[in-house]
């Protein structure tokens, strides 16, 4: 039998077998471990900085966000369902074999590793080790294989808005608590949190973040982001489950996961 035929035979069995209620109430979608604590640096901001908007048009994207300042979208899609398929139960009965190819945490990912998709799950997604180089930290985000998962993504509705000769490319990732994305930038894109948390700071074009690009989002939270002052400091903002974060081209960002978190980007490229 086909690949994906069976991928799809599955995906129908645990429909039938497992109320998607259930999987609602656990809240975490099974992803937070019992003992696996976060970093005492991880925490939400004092203040979000970033507007939140849950009436937006289309209109008033393109006019006032697309191509000036981010912004946090609410209630435009409903991904309830993809969400149900998200959990670590679920993920790991349909996907589990599958092999998933690492980035090491720097700007510039440099390394990739390839391993199957079970023993990241189970033996690697920890919280950060506060005192790890980015290069010694590996993220599954991006690099997906979009044939052997796209029984998965066909269910995810992406934000509605888009931009005049852009193709949408999804990149699918699951990370551990203090994990993150050094300051980097590319193209436009939204970024929805599935299950967790997930802290952003942000910087527009002309304003180069002061970093080490082998230093991990929660080293220069520690040791950058206090002495900066506050005209300095980023625009940042927590994306919680369900929220989805525009960002315009070309603007400087940092990500860092204050719980295990998973989340689905949509790259306007």
């Amino acid at each position: 039998m086909a690949l994906g035929v069976r991928l799809l035979l599955l995906l129908a069995l645990w429909t039938l077998a497992v109320p998607a209620r259930s999987l609602r109430e656990a809240g975490d979608g099974g992803w937070r471990r019992p003992g696996q604590g976060a970093p005492a640096a991880v925490a939400e901001e004092e203040r979000c900085t970033v507007e939140r908007r849950a009436d937006l048009s289309y209109a008033e994207f393109v006019q006032r966000y697309a191509f000036s300042r981010p912004v946090i979208l609410q209630g435009l899609t409903d991904n309830s369902r993809f969400r149900d398929l998200c959990s670590r139960q679920r993920l790991l009965a349909l996907f589990g074999d599958s092999v998933v190819r690492l980035s090491t945490a720097n700007t510039y990912s440099y390394q990739k590793v390839d391993l199957p998709f079970q023993e990241y799950v189970e033996q690697m997604l920890h919280p950060q080790d506060p005192f790890s180089m980015g290069n010694d930290t590996l993220y599954f985000f991006g690099d997906n294989n979009f044939t052997e998962w796209a029984s998965l993504f066909r269910h995810y509705s992406p934000p509605p808005f888009s931009l005049l000769g852009t193709i949408p490319a999804y990149s699918f990732g699951i990370a551990g608590a203090g994990s993150g994305v050094p300051f980097h930038w590319h193209g436009p894109g939204f970024s929805e949190v599935i299950y967790g948390r997930k802290r952003w700071f942000l910087y527009p074009p002309a304003k180069t973040p002061e970093f080490h690009p082998n230093k991990t989002t929660l080293a220069w939270l520690r040791d950058t982001y206090p002495a900066l002052a506050l005209s300095a400091r980023p625009l940042e903002c927590t994306i919680h489950a369900g929220e989805v974060l525009y960002f315009p081209d070309r603007w400087w960002h940092a990500t860092l996961n204050l719980d295990t978190s998973v989340f689905i980007s949509t790259f306007l490229s």
